[in-house]
Formats: structure tokens, C-alpha cells, sequence
């Protein structure tokens, strides 16, 4: 056996067919900014409070060995009180991809995380922007852990599973 627990031919396998993943396009599904700050004329103080959300999604598309993948991100800018929301900014940030060599029990997992951490930079940038050119500083998102970020979706949905079994 190989170090790694492999055998040497399904580690020779792996070393012939690698997987290949490249991006074929990436573009902004739908996007909302709304500026409330300047819409109802507030005057705030203070650092505002922002709070980030974010959702993934993944399809298959019809051509062969290409699927789509799509990072919502909700930021929610408030005052620092928080009783003012400051402005908010709805993102739907798309990418699609071509795909070979990975397994299928492993294409789940590498949708939902290796693809969304190539197109983050992108996504990133856009957010930058739109704060800014909103008239607000520019906002530059963390870096987001999609592997954690994952296991929470999963968890949730076997809670929600284990929930659906109960009931009936």
C-alpha cells in the first residue's frame, strides 16, 4: 500500500486521468444594492455594523461535464446602534465550469468548494466596487471557509432529514 492508504494502482490511476477543471465564464445573476442611507437622508455617527450571509448553489448543466455554480451573498450595513439599516446589497454571483476526473462521490463536495473559492475573488471585487461606488468605503469581504461553510449545509440537512423522519 501507498503511504497515503492507496494502492499503487489506484494512485497511478489517479496520476493518469487528473482532474481538470476550468472556468468557461463567470457573471453576476442578479444583483440588488439599495442605499438607504442616501434614500431617507440619515445622518449616522459611528462605525456601522455589517453583516455578511452567504448561500451556495450547483447544477449540472446540459452540455456534458459542465455545471453551474452560484454564490448568494446577503451584506447588511446598519449603524452602529443598529436600529439604521445603512444599505443593502443582494449578489448572486455566477460561474460555469468544466469538470472531468473527479468521482461522483466527490463532485458534491468539490462544487461546493472548490468552485466557489475560484470564483470568490471576483465576487469580492464586484462587492468593492458597489460599495463604493455607492458611496460608501469600500467594502473587501473576508475570505470565507467553504469547506466549513459546507459541513454546516450538510449538517443542516441531515437535521432537517432526521426532523422529516420524526414527523412521519
Amino acid at each position: 500500500m501507498a503511504e497515503n492508504g492507496e494502492t499503487p494502482q489506484n494512485d497511478a490511476a489517479a496520476q493518469a486521468n487528473p482532474v481538470k477543471m476550468q472556468i468557461l465564464g463567470q457573471f453576476i445573476r442578479d444583483m440588488s444594492f439599495e442605499n438607504i442611507l442616501a434614500q431617507k437622508s440619515l445622518k449616522v455617527e459611528g462605525r456601522p455594523a455589517i453583516s455578511v450571509q452567504v448561500a451556495l448553489d450547483a447544477k449540472k448543466r446540459a452540455e456534458d461535464h459542465q455545471f453551474e455554480v452560484a454564490t448568494k451573498v446577503k451584506v447588511e450595513s446598519k449603524s452602529e446602534s443598529g436600529e439604521q439599516t445603512l444599505f443593502i446589497l443582494e449578489l448572486d454571483f455566477a460561474g460555469v465550469f468544466h469538470i472531468e476526473n473527479v468521482p461522483d462521490e466527490q463532485m458534491h463536495p468539490f462544487l461546493m468548494i472548490e468552485c466557489p473559492r475560484m470564483l470568490f475573488p471576483f465576487l469580492r471585487r464586484v462587492v468593492h466596487d458597489v460599495t463604493r461606488d455607492g458611496g460608501f468605503p469600500p467594502l473587501n469581504l473576508d475570505n470565507i471557509d467553504f469547506v466549513q461553510l459546507y459541513r454546516q449545509d450538510m449538517a443542516r440537512r441531515a437535521e432537517a432529514q432526521q426532523s422529516a423522519a420524526a414527523v412521519n
